[in-house]
């Protein structure tokens, strides 16, 4: 199974909103610390949120924010919501299926069962449990501050008259 880049990075969102609770973070930010454009995260975002994962705020000063806990954010809800309609190969597409096996194929219904030990298995993971504790996660995902040099005022200046 292949994990659509579209997942990845809604996962990346997740976890990034998940380091920064408590506050609104920037698409912008995301797209700096994530190494995503910022076009391809908004489509993303635009689907977290309809899908009630995240909350956004449109404006100069907005951003998004966790539209639940992390502890109430499956992984494998996740993983569903984006992936699900995505077919594994050419006999799950129905409307593009050109395979002549497909009424004798065993191996449909062994990879259908397969995806769905891959779901459960992510269904037991929850956002959390990728953010709390993982000091590393933390030391990339968090803001830095700005290091512009400081400015020290000039003593001693000869005054104009």
């Amino acid at each position: 199974m292949r994990v659509t880049k579209r997942t990845n990075i809604a996962i990346r969102v997740l976890m990034y909103c998940g380091v920064n609770s408590g506050k609104l973070v920037k698409k912008s930010e995301i797209a700096e610390c994530c190494n995503a454009s910022e076009n391809h995260l908004a489509q993303v975002i635009n689907q977290l949120s309809q899908l009630g994962f995240l909350t956004t705020q449109r404006g100069r000063n907005g951003g998004m924010n966790l539209a639940r806990g992390m502890d109430k954010i499956q992984i494998g809800e996740v993983f569903r919501a984006l992936e699900y309609d995505m077919p594994l190969t050419e006999c799950f597409a129905d409307a593009d299926n050109t395979c002549p096996l497909v009424d004798a194929c065993r191996l449909r219904q062994a990879l259908t069962d397969a995806a769905e030990a891959f779901y459960a298995h992510l269904d037991e993971i929850c956002l959390d449990s990728l953010v709390c504790g993982n000091q590393m996660l933390f030391d990339i995902m968090e803001p830095k501050p700005c290091n512009l040099p400081s400015v020290t005022p000039v003593t001693n200046a000869p005054t104009l008259q």
